[in-house]
């Protein structure tokens, strides 16, 4: 039998806490996790695509059952058809988040039926986490120390440095 195989998509511009949670949770469900970073020309990031890749290995660095890749040009459900997912993991904070989320399963469902959407809620305490949030707190005097809870160390330094550069 094949080893139950997982996408979990998003631009991660940057990789937040929120991400991280939900990657550590993939990998404890899952034997294998791919975290993919969807390409959406219609975003402007702030990090380029290699180095939130770098970033993103950084954060699952020494768990072998997670793979990081990107992909582009491509719906979600043809990227895991492609890699032969069997899941696809999305994570819930609200319900703007829910209804989102609920649509694009059942479409998916049609285009995939034998790729399973599985949905986790964050804790409290991050539920309200995003790079959206992240990046909307940039700016005033002290944002360094008001979103360094959201990211990484390393997520940190680099936003800091690219931010002041």
């Amino acid at each position: 039998m094949s080893p139950r195989l997982a996408v979990y998509a998003g631009t991660f511009d940057p990789p937040t806490t929120g991400h991280t949670w939900m990657i550590e949770r993939g990998a404890e469900l899952f034997e294998k996790l791919v975290v993919a970073i969807g390409v959406n020309p219609g975003k402007k990031p702030l990090f380029d695509v290699p180095s939130r890749l770098e970033m993103l290995r950084a954060a699952t660095r020494g768990k072998p059952s997670i793979s990081v890749a990107s992909y582009e040009n491509l719906y979600l459900i043809d990227y895991a058809k492609q890699i032969g997912a069997t899941h696809i993991l999305r994570g819930i904070r609200g319900e703007t988040d829910y209804e989102y989320e609920r649509a694009m399963r059942n479409i998916n469902g049609d285009l995939a039926p034998g790729i399973t959407t599985v949905f986790l809620m964050p804790p409290r305490e991050i539920a309200e986490v995003s790079s959206s949030l992240v990046k909307s707190l940039i700016g005033p005097a002290g944002w360094p120390d008001v979103v360094k809870k959201y990211l990484s160390p390393e997520v940190h330094a680099r936003l800091v440095a690219t931010v002041r550069a």
